[in-house]
């Protein structure tokens, strides 16, 4: 299956200039989801995994998927003041100002092996934020894992020392 079928470009989203990579088309086939994770899980190989980590909110979708098939756990990060009990914050850099992810504090364990999930790199701040956030509560980032990736704005630079994956480039 031609995973890049079931991707469509929408002009001038979220503003103009920007091409955006609209993956609501796969999720809604079955068969094409199937694939994603299918291929996604390939990323990974055979290594232990402990929680994936998914990414708000385009990395719940397909992250519940591969916590599932690699039957542990799934930690959602998100934007401030949407988790509900006690976290940690990580703030990055955005070519206009700053931003800001929270995971629960008590979300990983010291040692946990963690792969990190979300649906694209594009210049990798926010896949590098949540890296820190993995570090700082005391676990090992096994891999990222993405399934499209910006190659033309040089994300995985910020990834560098991790171990970062794509199923599509473009």
């Amino acid at each position: 299956m031609q995973l890049s079928d079931y991707i469509r470009d929408i002009q001038d989203f979220p503003k103009p200039g920007i091409v955006f990579k609209d993956i609501t088309p796969l999720l809604a086939n079955a068969e094409a989801t199937k694939s994603a994770v299918e291929a996604l899980l390939n990323l990974n190989g055979n290594q232990p995994i402990d929680a994936v980590v998914g990414i708000e909110s385009r990395g719940f979708f397909f992250g519940t998927l591969i916590a599932q098939r690699l039957n542990c756990g799934f930690i959602p990060v998100r934007k401030p003041n949407k988790l509900p009990a006690a976290t940690t914050s990580q703030s990055y850099k955005l070519e206009y100002g700053e931003d800001i992810l929270e995971i629960h504090t008590n979300a990983i364990k010291m040692g946990d092996r963690i792969l990190i999930h979300d649906d694209v790199l594009a210049t990798g701040g926010t896949a590098e934020a949540v890296c820190k956030l993995v570090e700082k509560l005391g676990g090992e980032v096994v891999q990222c894992n993405f399934l499209i990736e910006l190659t033309f704005l040089e994300g995985r630079r910020k990834l560098k020392g991790y171990q970062a994956k794509s199923v599509l480039s473009y």
